[in-house]
């Protein structure tokens, strides 16, 4: 038996959640490798619509396993605050969601750092979310983290010993107006709501159930783009994003990979601040973002809108071993007269067709314009139904990334997901 993973293949936001939600009844356990509260997988169903932060996406279906794996950063007071907001609309998680102990704490403090080291950069900001993601990776790498393990015993002695080091960051960064108690309290009351759940060893649990013939879903979060080491550097997140982060991120072999699913969209976004060569400015841009309702399903914030870039899908494929790609939001490009897709960049009066150390200067998408199909794909039911130069938009795509678009998503409800033969 092998483990399926399933990621996003730009720069996060490409509609995880509900492609998780509409794959997981074929697995048994769906698991979270990566990332924190600064990540939200937007699913709508049954008229309902829900953002899950750190919570899988699999908690939707029944009798399913969710498992928040070591490889995420857990904030207990957002994970109590979203948990509770899924009880209370009938879904039950004390039995189906395992938490694990190595999963590190996101602290109140850790947001104050993230706020004074985004303050300290001036004009260099990252444009980070603010939910004290980084620093806490910080502190793993640095071994100074606090892990879910560590409220099984002395936890008081540990919060306390770890906030002071914050504090003294905090005081050394000049950032000392500020007054975490009531944060701090609502954040303690997520720690007592946390020990009503499963903790466990998630690598031996993994790697049971995949011997008693189990199949697993990996869901990681974020993008491909965002990854610490493979993405737009320093605009990126502060964990592996791609496929071997499932690896990491839960305690698996390299061995265990089965399918790789990743997730595009038919076009391009981005949040915050970073490169983004296909990025538009005018009112296409406009339209994209308006149509897509291109806003953080998290922060709110406005999503930088832009044509695909195979340049970019190209390396992500790459670097994380692609077996099936999933397209998600071809329905916003319905009104478009043409359609632009990035085959390659003019960088500083070179033409490469490769994903270069630096993109955050000097690149200059080119493109190529395909016609427009000017149908309403959201009322399309099967294949047979897509417009003939949607199809030719599929068969581009498939030929310049040499992997196959085996699920195409034409509207938000898990109804509008169309498998392909």
């Amino acid at each position: 038996m092998k483990v399926d993973v399933l990621l996003g293949l730009q720069w996060g936001d490409e509609g995880k959640g509900k492609v998780v939600d509409v794959l997981t009844p074929k697995y048994d356990v769906v698991a979270r490798f990566q990332g924190g509260p600064n990540a939200g997988h937007t699913l709508e169903f049954e008229g309902q619509k829900y953002v899950l932060r750190s919570i899988p996406s699999g908690i939707f279906q029944g009798d399913k396993v969710n498992i928040i794996g070591n490889g995420v950063v857990l904030a207990p007071d957002l994970f109590m605050d979203e948990a509770k907001e899924l009880e209370k609309s009938g879904h039950e998680l004390k039995s189906r969601l395992h938490i694990s102990k190595k999963a590190h704490l996101i602290m109140p403090t850790h947001r104050l750092l993230d706020a004074a080291n985004e303050a300290a950069k001036g004009k260099n900001k990252v444009g980070t979310t603010g939910k004290g993601i980084g620093p806490t990776y910080t502190d793993k790498v640095s071994r100074n983290g606090l892990r879910v393990g560590d409220i099984l015993e002395n936890f008081e002695e540990k919060y306390a010993a770890h906030k002071a080091r914050h504090e003294e960051m905090l005081r050394a960064l000049n950032y000392t107006d500020y007054d975490i108690t009531d944060i701090e309290k609502h954040w303690m009351e997520g720690i007592e709501y946390m020990r009503q759940f499963e903790l466990v060893d998630s690598e031996h649990e993994v790697n049971r159930l995949l011997k008693e013939g189990k199949s697993i879903l990996c869901e990681g979060a974020q993008g491909t783009m965002l990854d610490v080491d493979f993405g737009s550097y320093p605009f990126v997140t502060s964990s592996n994003t791609i496929c071997a982060g499932a690896c990491t991120g839960l305690g698996l072999g390299p061995n265990k990979i089965g399918d790789v699913y990743g997730i595009i969209k038919a076009y391009c976004t981005r949040v915050g601040a970073g490169p983004f060569p296909t990025e538009l400015f005018d009112e296409t841009g406009s339209k994209i973002r308006a149509i897509g309702h291109e806003y953080g399903a998290v922060t709110g914030r406005e999503r930088r809108c832009g044509w695909i870039d195979l340049v970019a899908l190209k390396y992500a494929i790459m670097v994380n071993g692609v077996t099936k790609l999933i397209m998600m939001k071809s329905d916003v490009l319905d009104d478009f007269e043409t359609i632009k897709a990035c085959v390659a960049y003019n960088q500083n009066g070179h033409i490469i067709d490769y994903f270069p150390y630096d993109i955050n200067e000097g690149i200059e998408p080119v493109y190529v314009e395909m016609p427009g199909w000017k149908q309403d794909l959201t009322q399309c039911s099967s294949e047979a139904d897509f417009p003939q130069a949607f199809k030719e938009y599929i068969e581009f795509l498939e030929q310049q990334l040499e992997t196959p678009i085996a699920i195409i998503s034409v509207g938000p409800d898990r109804e509008q997901t169309i498998v392909r033969g």
